[in-house]
């Protein structure tokens, strides 16, 4: 009888640390970034970029998010849309911020071509559950108003259409400081990291409360 017992007894337990288990994975939910050199922290640290500032402030107040930063320098709207399925597959995030266009702005290439990449990016995180963030990015003027105009249009356009959460300019108050800027011109400086982050976390807690 003592040994019944003593069987049952582990048994009860085993189930009930089962359960724990798939209670923390469930209540664990992964937020995606994929972006370009903005996000990957090019010409510093990884450590120093926004996304890994923000990442540690959510270790602290909202522990159960866990930031997963996919962002490639160099990246475009194509590039990101042929890696974004298996990243998808990988990762199941709840949350998918894309900071993409950047790159495809500065090599000239068609609106139109971004536009269509940025509508699949959202749609594909959305048919698997995720919210999604669209970080709009900014070209210099040298490229032509009319071409630069329909760019910036881009991203709100595409939000609207795709039901997703467009964030505000991540260089709002930084691409016009040189101080903020590294000498390329393109790319903001560390010290300007925590400024981009202060740009769209309001943004991105506004969605967290959605889920």
């Amino acid at each position: 009888m003592h040994r019944f017992l003593y069987n049952r007894l582990r048994l009860a337990i085993l189930i009930g640390l089962l359960a724990l288990a798939g209670n923390s994975q469930a209540m664990t939910r992964n937020i995606l970034v994929l972006g370009d050199s903005i996000s990957a922290g090019y010409g510093m640290s990884l450590e120093q970029g926004w996304v890994a500032l923000f990442e540690r402030e959510l270790a602290e107040k909202y522990p159960q998010y866990t930031v997963v930063n996919a962002s490639i320098s160099g990246e475009t709207s194509g590039g990101g849309l042929r890696r974004l399925p298996e990243l998808l597959e990988a990762h199941r995030p709840s949350l998918v911020i894309i900071e993409l266009g950047g790159n495809d702005g500065l090599r000239g290439y068609p609106v139109s071509q971004l536009r269509d990449n940025l509508r699949r990016l959202a749609a594909l995180a959305s048919d698997k559950g995720a919210k999604v963030i669209l970080v709009p990015v900014a070209i210099p003027p040298n490229y032509g108003r009319r071409y630069t105009s329909a760019f910036s249009e881009s991203f709100a356009l595409v939000a609207s259409e795709t039901s997703s959460t467009l964030a505000p300019l991540i260089f709002g108050g930084v691409a016009t400081d040189p101080d903020l800027m590294q000498a390329d011109g393109i790319h903001p400086t560390a010290e300007a990291q925590p400024l981009l982050l202060d740009n769209i976390r309001p943004t991105v807690l506004e969605v967290l409360k959605q889920l």
